[in-house]
């Protein structure tokens, strides 16, 4: 990043330089470029508008670029929306907002970036410059009979033949949601060229989705993945329930016909600690990932807050103390196997850790029968144990409930548990950075991801076996510069290189 150093703020996290970053608004993979673009605000008080991070080579070292997109005429703000690639030029699809609050008028705008190679070199001085590259081409999408306020649009590429997906892509489809806010109805459009666009219906599902009595689902996302099971390409749809205060994401698998989908896999939560939301697709620019290899794999990125839209962001500590709130995840390399979706952590992270100030991991592989458990404490420069992570065979659990910047957080008070199935062996990966934590357990069956707030230092971890658990072999990670004074000498099963 390109900020100065401070406490709560993560070195390898996309954060708002300052502001609020409200979500991921598209993420785009250019060969080894990435770029992300991030609804946010400049302050609390100020529109929402999209943001542009650049990271060369790797999704770790993020240079602020100017924004590219701004409230004009009419809006007062601009939400999020997706960016797709359409040769080396890029179709931006954004959420124009006309009237906010309970009584929301919106509608889809799409924006231009004729070469991708033309943004994110030069930056202007002022902060609330738009690139001169990103041209409007207006409203593409408005009220449709019944259906009113289109928004949150997702486009990916549309289908040669739905019998066999092998032959490619012809046209293109969006998800995007409609209707009041406490009542949204997600629907499908279709489009040869990506301007002009057929409506097709609401989102109809068949078979049990899981989200039968889920009032309101938001935020829906498209990712292709071939499983690694049957060899069939299967649409992953991730959705955002907002329910009870809080946001709870996950996945369904099925495939798409038109705007009926067909679930062969129900709603399963894509991350069991307290923040991860709102995940988001990577769309890659032609030639990035041989055609054989494009959906082997794919990259998320979430939102690490909880809440979702109903935070309030003057209450985060980071933005009180140091001008800033919220912040992306790690980027997650998601595969599909059985219908499952499994997520590691993106190549290069404990490199990458090497390179920071103050961040720091703890990889381990154990043993962990049922009735025994594996314990990581998380503490602070001063030593006070900031989290833990407990691992006991059959469930995770993340806690950071005796963190004095933890307490009275209504619903994510308690610590997040996630269930674990049965393996020979047991594995877990705990990532430090700033002001958050993000786990990955059992091969990647397992994410969990939490905002915790230390009082500054470099992380650094203890571990307890109880019960029976072993820990067959251990890395821990940290930066180059990090002293290794008050670790103890002799890691006896530790294996790895601790700095």
């Amino acid at each position: 990043m390109t900020t100065p150093r401070s406490i709560h703020r993560p070195e390898l996290h996309v954060t708002p330089e300052v502001g609020v970053l409200d979500a991921p608004a598209g993420a785009l993979l250019d060969r080894d470029t990435w770029h992300l673009f991030a609804q946010f605000r400049p302050r609390v008080d100020k529109p929402a508008r999209w943001g542009h991070i650049m990271g060369a080579e790797n999704p770790f070292e993020w240079e602020f670029c100017d924004d590219v997109l701004a409230p004009e005429g009419d809006e007062v703000m601009v939400r999020a929306g997706s960016v797709v690639a359409e040769g080396q030029a890029l179709n931006i699809y954004y959420t124009s907002v006309r009237k906010a609050g309970p009584n929301q008028d919106t509608a889809i705008g799409l924006a231009r970036i004729e070469d991708v190679n033309s943004i994110g070199h030069e930056v202007a001085d002022d902060p609330s410059f738009v690139d001169p590259n990103v041209k409007r081409l207006g409203i593409i999408i408005d009220d449709l009979g019944e259906f009113e306020n289109f928004r949150s649009p997702c486009v990916v590429p549309d289908w040669i033949s739905q019998d066999d997906r092998d032959e490619g892509h012809e046209g293109w489809l969006m998800l995007a949601v409609t209707g009041p806010s406490d009542h949204p109805v997600p629907v499908m459009l279709r489009s040869e060229d990506g301007r002009s666009w057929e409506f097709l219906g609401p989102w109809k599902i068949e078979g049990a989705s899981g989200l039968e009595d889920i009032e309101r689902v938001v935020s829906p996302r498209i990712v292709r993945l071939r499983d690694e099971v049957d060899d069939r390409i299967y649409d992953v749809v991730l959705v955002t329930c907002e329910q009870d205060g809080v946001d709870i994401s996950g996945y369904l698998v099925g495939r798409f016909e038109g705007n009926t989908f067909h679930v062969t896999t129900p709603f399963t939560s894509i991350d069991q600690g307290h923040d991860f939301v709102r995940p988001r697709n990577t769309n890659v620019t032609p030639g990035t990932i041989p055609t054989g290899q494009r959906y082997e794999r794919a990259m998320i990125f979430g939102l690490l807050n909880g809440i979702g839209r109903f935070d309030d962001p003057t209450l985060h500590l980071s933005l009180r103390a140091e001008g800033w709130a919220n912040c992306l995840s790690f980027p997650r390399l998601i595969t599909l196997q059985g219908g499952k979706i499994y997520q590691t952590p993106p190549p290069g992270l404990t490199d990458a850790i090497a390179d920071t100030k103050h961040a720091a991991a703890w990889i381990g592989l154990c043993d962990v029968p049922e009735g025994s458990a594996l314990k990581v404490e998380i503490l602070d420069g001063a030593d006070r144990v900031c989290a833990t992570v407990t691992h006991r065979g059959d469930t995770l659990t993340l806690d950071r409930s005796m963190n004095p910047h933890h307490r009275d957080e209504g619903p994510l008070d308690e610590p997040a548990v996630a269930t674990l199935e049965e393996g020979d062996t047991d594995s877990l990966s705990i990532f430090v950075d700033g002001s958050t934590v993000e786990v990955f357990a059992d091969g990647g069956m397992v994410a969990m991801a939490s905002r915790v707030y230390f009082d500054g230092g470099t992380p650094r971890f203890e571990v307890e076996e109880s019960g029976g658990a072993k820990i067959l072999r251990a890395f821990q990670h940290f930066p180059e510069d990090f002293s290794s004074a008050g670790l103890p000498e002799d890691f006896g099963e530790y294996e790895g290189p601790v700095r």
